[in-house]
């Protein structure tokens, strides 16, 4: 069981907090730690400048930018850059299609997608879920049917995750609809979204955003070079790719950084003779909050050990419950001490309520994803009661 950082680990965490302070621009970092969301040119920008330095896909095969580093490395790595407000690389790019791309694409598909999926130049999105494919995601009904050299696509996605910005897209799409079991017929395809027949459409979200997306594919004619791997092999891709998404699922430096910047702003509020920070009812609820967090580390790090040998470990579902869980009562704490001025948010005109408390309610709001996705947090209590506690 390891609860602690070796003193090799300490000097490489050192060396990651230095590189993420130093070398990454403020103004890079500062719209984060105000509470709001990165937009495309700051990831664009950040990504860019961690691939120069060889940190933007750090679990890739060494040979296309990877660093060969242990998990516990990778854990460091992430939770520093979480903790230093930096951007993190695009998901969809570095932990999602670059990852299977390297492991089950052609060589063709690597040399032409990888390194700039690396650097941010193709911008990726995912096309996995639909309107009644969503927990059940093998009952997905996009159909690709192969025309000679191409195939062609018809149906829907959606909860598309910054499509509005992707080059790229890529799908599960079922090519056998007759197989004997509904995993067996589904293909892992790479769609260029500038094809015709493509059509997106945004979602507007309950913080007022625009963030996801529907995406509708209208006899779309997709190269048959663009199939990564075998045909109706799909589903086994499709599940490694989502054991890479939910690798660090429970984002400690993220929760960290938000209840710092709650207490931050408590001891500026004048309450009484005091501060909100001196109230009893706030310092008892941000000290319950701390420990908690320092319980999920203390776990993640042992599971994080654990999985060195590459064995997956049942634990990693305690980590995504628990960190969506923290994550919320992080953003809710934050706007909870906001308080009147979290109201105004996304104001048009001059208002008095600062920027950080304009920030609290949207992030509140969008934040309540986060046990829904990777796996919600009713699948994640299923998968411990049977595979930890043998319900």
């Amino acid at each position: 069981m390891q609860l602690a950082l070796s003193e090799e680990d300490r000097a490489f965490q050192q060396e990651m907090r230095t590189f993420f302070t130093t070398r990454i621009p403020a103004e890079l970092r500062s719209r984060l730690d105000a509470g709001g969301e990165a937009d495309p040119e700051v990831l664009r920008r950040t990504q860019r400048l961690l691939n120069e330095a060889g940190l933007a896909v750090p679990g890739w095969p060494v040979e296309w930018g990877g660093r060969g580093w242990t998990d516990v490395q990778k854990h460091v790595w992430l939770t520093e850059m979480q903790l230093a407000s930096v951007a993190e690389p695009l998901a969809f790019n570095c932990a999602m299609v670059g990852p299977v791309i390297a492991a089950f694409g052609s060589e063709e598909q690597k040399k032409r997608f990888l390194p700039g999926t690396a650097n941010l130049d193709i911008w990726w999105c995912q096309g996995f879920s639909e309107p009644e494919a969503g927990s059940d995601l093998a009952s997905l009904k996009t159909r690709a049917v192969r025309d000679g050299d191409s195939y062609i696509v018809n149906g829907q996605k959606t909860w598309t995750t910054l499509g509005q910005h992707a080059d790229w897209i890529f799908c599960l799409v079922r090519t056998d609809p007759d197989a004997p079991k509904k995993q067996a017929g589904i293909s892992f395809l790479l769609i260029d979204m500038a094809t015709p027949g493509v059509t997106i459409r945004p979602i507007k979200l309950i913080d007022g955003g625009h963030e996801v997306n529907e995406i509708f594919f209208e006899d779309v004619r997709v190269p048959a070079e663009n199939l990564v791997g075998e045909e109706n092999a799909g589903w086994g891709y499709a599940k490694f790719l989502l054991g890479n998404e939910r690798v660090n699922v429970t984002r400690l430096g993220f929760s960290k950084v938000r209840i710092a910047l709650a207490k931050e702003h408590a001891a500026a509020i004048r309450v009484g003779d005091g501060t909100l920070l001196d109230d009893p009812l706030y310092a008892a609820r941000i000290a319950r909050l701390e420990n908690e967090l320092l319980a999920l580390e203390l776990t993640q790090m042992r599971v994080v050990a654990d999985s060195a040998d590459g064995r997956p470990n049942p634990a990693s579902s305690l980590l995504k419950l628990r960190g969506s869980e923290l994550q919320q009562a992080a953003t809710e704490l934050l706007m909870d001490v906001a308080g009147f001025d979290s109201l105004p948010f996304r104001a048009t005109e001059d208002v008095s309520s600062p920027q950080w408390a304009q920030s609290a309610t949207p992030s509140y709001l969008n934040f309540r994803k986060v046990s829904i996705y990777s796996g919600s947090n009713e699948v994640q209590r299923t998968i411990i009661a049977k595979s930890i506690l043998g319900l």
